[in-house]
């Protein structure tokens, strides 16, 4: 899979990626993958029609799990889930939809795997274990993940009241010892194999990996279905499936083959001009630097975290022959990233960058300004001048601007690397990265013999970046599948109806990355002008708060005619997407603010909007923003060029 196919999901991020990884993932933590950007931390959907999960059969106990569905059911779907993640909270309605398509055919069980950086995800699974001690579990379970936006502790209270619990029996099962041990339980079977991120599936065994399409899980349930039943004809009773099934399962996945010599990871291929502002912090190759790493991370991304002790190895393997480079990519999703990265740059101007980067990344979990302020103070800091640094906002541009060049190269998630131009993604082991610098090491050495100078090394490395052709579309590998039946009936369109290329947008009115392509779309409607059309299906994203009252304004506003004024309206104000701010906007495009106002309290899109969201799962829009140029996919906030190869290979096409 090539590194930029991965921007799929988040996009923040954003990924994300699920916090999946591209890697198989040991249970110390090596070697995840990038997180999406625009797109919270999740497992990496597979392509559609690609195989769901690996071949093997793995053993995975019930125990005391919740279980919905018959004993008798003939497939036992397994989830390990998250209840702050939002990949979980999209499939957790793909599990339902498929609950009554096979109902009673399928279980399901649900074993806990709150991810540490999610602080609300254990006390939500503490909610639901103690809801259900009184037999309301799923009933909690489904209004957590209905209402994932408040997770906070007077909300479950809420629940508890709204399903006839006994509170204060369900408070105090929260501090049962039994449930903190249950949790621990799942969270340890789930690396034993291999369920590293959320969401992850076993099939009666069969391990699916992310929010994926309905039909991937289909497949997988359909054919264990047909197993099961040759089964129950040999004389297995139809309880008795499962355990059979997995008697015989593995308890961890198969190492990874790996031949002699060969690289870790496959050196990735793209290649392209890096530049950096002078003052970001550096350090090694004074003297000039043979490889010159450049680093995108967020401070608040485990990920980024889980890789820092593999760059101190390379920074003692090869000393000043390696420069490293830090630019920063806080990742929207993560409440404290940009608070961090401005920290980083204030103590970066008073020559702690360094000292203070290790310091937030070993105390990750407690990224919020006193904490920010005590880490300043320890290290010797101008406490004074720090904090005077954060109260300005004195760089907040910067760091904006670190976020936008990451963007530009295709630094859509974190952690992403760039050795001598060269992409790497992800928190990858020590090997991996050692492959590609030693080749660099070689291509400096040859330079050097030809008369270049080591401190212009990384400048004629760039040089020749320069000259290389742009890279294919990036989110368009060429074996791609070409989705040819998205269901575009109702959606808002612009440009000529006989256009030959119709660029489908799935995007989020709050997602920060897709406010930055707003301007990317603009320009390529002046420069093919009546040759392309843009459609809108919304895609708001379930951490985003305003995101759906946003669509729905959208939607509202369509009905009067005037949906695109309202995209460009709500995308160039951002921040302010609450309802007051909608009316607001409503009125000032001359809308029938009464109509308008009347649609948003009727909730009369709701069903729509759920239903753009389902066809973007469906055909893999599982981030925003991801677009369809004549059913290529493309996803992120990527530079126009990416999006020019696509649309010139489509009007030859059309030719």
């Amino acid at each position: 899979m090539k590194p930029s196919v991965i921007i799929a999901l988040i996009v923040g991020g954003v990924v994300g990626f699920a916090v999946g990884s591209m890697f198989q993932k040991p249970s110390d933590g090596s070697a995840p993958a990038a997180v999406v950007a625009g797109a919270p931390t999740a497992a990496p959907a597979r392509p559609t029609g690609a195989p769901a999960g690996d071949d093997a059969t793995y053993k995975v106990p019930l125990d005391e799990s919740p279980i919905r569905g018959p004993a008798s059911a003939l497939v036992t779907i397994v989830e390990f889930s998250d209840y702050q993640c939002p990949f979980c909270s999209r499939a957790h309605n793909t599990i339902v939809e498929l609950e009554k398509q096979y109902e009673g055919k399928i279980r399901v069980a649900m074993k806990q795997h709150p991810l540490d950086f999610h602080p609300n995800a254990k006390p939500a699974a503490l909610a639901a274990l103690s809801a259900g001690e009184q037999g309301k579990y799923w009933e909690m379970h489904d209004k957590i993940f209905a209402n994932q936006q408040n997770l906070d502790a007077n909300t479950f209270e809420g629940y508890a009241k709204a399903l006839g619990l006994n509170v204060e029996k369900w408070k105090a099962d929260q501090q049962s010892p039994k449930f903190q041990s249950m949790i621990a339980k799942d969270t340890a079977l789930a690396m034993q194999i291999g369920a590293t991120g959320t969401p992850a599936f076993f099939i009666n065994g069969k391990k699916v990996s992310g929010a994926q399409p309905i039909d991937n899980f289909k497949r997988v349930i359909d054919a264990e279905l047909a197993r099961a039943q040759e089964m129950v004809k040999g004389g297995t009773p139809a309880d008795q499936v499962y355990a059979k099934v997995i008697a015989t399962g593995v308890s961890a996945p198969a190492p990874a083959p790996q031949q002699p010599n060969q690289p870790a990871a496959p050196a990735p291929a793209a290649i392209r001009k890096i530049d950096f502002p002078s003052d970001s912090p550096q350090k090694g190759g004074k003297a000039g630097a043979k490889a010159t790493i450049v680093i995108w991370s967020d401070f608040q991304c485990p990920f980024c975290s889980r890789v820092v002790p593999t760059l101190k190895q390379i920074e003692d393997t090869y000393g000043d022959n390696v420069k490293m480079v830090f630019r920063n990519q806080p990742l929207p999703f993560h409440n404290n990233a940009k608070g961090a990265a401005e920290a980083s740059m204030a103590a970066n101007e008073q020559g702690k960058f360094w000292q203070m980067h290790d310091k937030m990344f070993a105390n990750q979990q407690a990224l919020d300004r006193a904490s920010l302020e005590r880490y300043a103070q320890e290290l010797g800091l101008d406490v004074g001048k720090f904090k005077a640094a954060l109260d300005s906002g004195k760089f907040t541009k910067r760091v904006e601007e670190d976020s936008a060049a990451g963007m530009a190269v295709g630094a859509n998630g974190t952690p992403t690397f760039f050795i001598n131009g060269r992409e790497f993604v992800g928190a990858q082991p020590f090997e991996a990265f050692k492959n590609v610098i030693d080749e660099e090491i070689k291509k400096a050495d040859a330079l050097m013999a030809k008369g270049i100078k080591q401190q212009d090394l990384y400048a004629e490395f760039m040089k020749e970046a320069g000259k290389a052709p742009p890279p294919q579309a990036a989110g368009v590998p060429e074996a791609a599948k070409v989705v040819t039946d998205l269901n575009i009936t109702g959606a808002p369109v612009k440009g000529p109806k006989n256009a030959p290329v119709t660029i489908v947008v799935f995007s989020d009115f709050q997602c920060p990355f897709c406010s930055r392509v707003v301007p990317t779309l603009h320009d390529l409607e002046k420069q093919y002008e009546g040759k392309i059309k843009i459609v809108f299906k919304n895609q708001p994203l379930p951490f985003h708060n305003n995101a759906k009252g946003a669509a729905a304004a959208g939607m509202a506003a369509n009905e009067q005619g005037k949906f695109w004024e309202m995209h460009d309206k709500m995308f160039a104000n951002q921040q302010a997407l609450d309802r007051p701010s909608l009316e607001r906007y409503a009125q000032e495009l001359g809308l029938d603010v009464g109509k308008f106002k009347a649609a948003l309290d009727s909730n009369k899109y709701d069903a729509y909007i759920t239903a753009d969201s389902a066809e973007g799962m469906r055909v893999g829009a599982n981030g925003t923003p991801t677009f369809f140029i004549n059913g290529r996919q493309i996803v992120g906030a990527q530079p126009i060029d990416a999006f020019k190869v696509v649309i010139d290979d489509e009007l030859k096409k059309k030719k």
